[in-house]
């Protein structure tokens, strides 16, 4: 059986999705996945070893010049891949209406969350198969639940497993363990202040870790580097791809980030994960890990370091403790 899954966005969204593809190698290992996501995240999709082709959308830019000849040329060409591919099955992991008109296009049976469940009920109109999840769970479990039904068996909750590794790469020269600060945000409200990022450098480095940063825009870049101009002991490592990023942060002992997709990727690798949230709610979307926790600043009150680093001293002890058992 040959299936598409439809998660275009955002990073996090898609690193949720990977666990639900490892029920589905467990209980149908007669299905083989592709995916349909959007081009900026294409790398992360290809962490996961079960996915064949990975087909890339650009909503965001085409939206951007919606009558350009080259934004219509690359959407009759997606078209054309999809149904060439000949699916037996579209799976849209989304629920919105720009995602299952994506799916359409696959010319292929379409299953996704009924209206009660989907987060854009008109999303379902263009459903084959509608399933009902209860939208009080988190985004993790509604898309295990979903593969679930639509593929025929009842995935185990109990257990968490993203199926992703590292991809080759990590820093060099470095001898002991590091801890990576991803500090960098789309939203003002959601950043840690750089004083708090220094002094948690700082805090790292007295504990005999070496922090490590990098940025992907003039603005993180000025944290990045006052971050080592308080603690010169931090690596900042430049603007780099995303398997680069990927394969330091995999390679980490440790990683304090905000409320941002590269957290959620340092959990699903398994890592001792601290999320520092401090406009948002973790909720129902919060970074999940064997690992991870997060840490939720109250309002009107402040998200100490020294609170940060013995939430982080407990994620490491109990990796430690558990990876000594195993």
């Amino acid at each position: 059986m040959k299936v598409l899954v439809v998660k275009t966005s955002s990073m996090g969204d898609v690193i949720h999705t990977f666990p639900s593809i490892e029920d589905a190698r467990r209980n149908r290992p007669d299905v083989s996945f592709d995916w349909c996501v959007e081009e900026a995240f294409a790398g992360i999709v290809a962490l996961h070893p079960a996915i064949g082709a990975i087909h890339t959308v650009a909503i965001r830019r085409w939206r951007k010049a919606p009558f350009s000849p080259d934004t219509w040329r690359e959407a009759a060409t997606l078209r054309r891949a999809l149904r060439e591919a000949r699916y037996d099955l579209v799976i849209d992991a989304q629920g919105l209406l720009k995602s299952a008109l994506v799916a359409r296009q696959a010319a292929a049976p379409i299953a996704g969350l009924d209206r009660a469940s989907a987060r854009e009920p008109s999303a379902t109109l263009f459903y084959d198969r509608k399933y009902a999840v209860p939208r009080g769970l988190h985004a993790i479990e509604r898309t295990r639940r979903l593969f679930g039904l639509a593929l025929g068996y009842e995935p185990d909750l109990s257990t968490l497993d993203s199926g992703i590794v590292p991809p080759p790469g990590g820093l060099r020269g470095v001898g002991g363990p590091t801890a990576f600060l991803l500090h960098g945000t789309s939203r003002e409200d959601k950043k840690w202040p750089v004083a708090d990022w220094i002094e948690t450098a700082r805090l790292l480095a007295a504990k005999g870790m070496t922090p490590v940063t990098t940025w992907s825009n003039a603005a993180e870049k000025a944290v990045a580097e006052a971050i080592a101009a308080g603690e010169p002991g931090t690596i900042v490592v430049p603007k780099s791809t995303l398997a680069e990023i990927a394969a330091i942060i995999g390679r980490s002992a440790l990683v304090v980030g905000a409320d941002t997709g590269l957290t959620h990727l340092a959990s699903a690798f398994g890592l001792p994960t601290v999320a520092v949230f401090l406009s948002t709610e973790p909720g129902l979307t919060g970074p999940r890990g064997a690992y991870a926790s997060t840490l939720l600043a109250a309002p009107g009150e402040r998200l100490s370091p020294a609170t940060v680093i013995a939430e982080a001293q407990k994620l490491l002890e109990l990796s430690r403790a558990n990876n000594g058992r195993n």
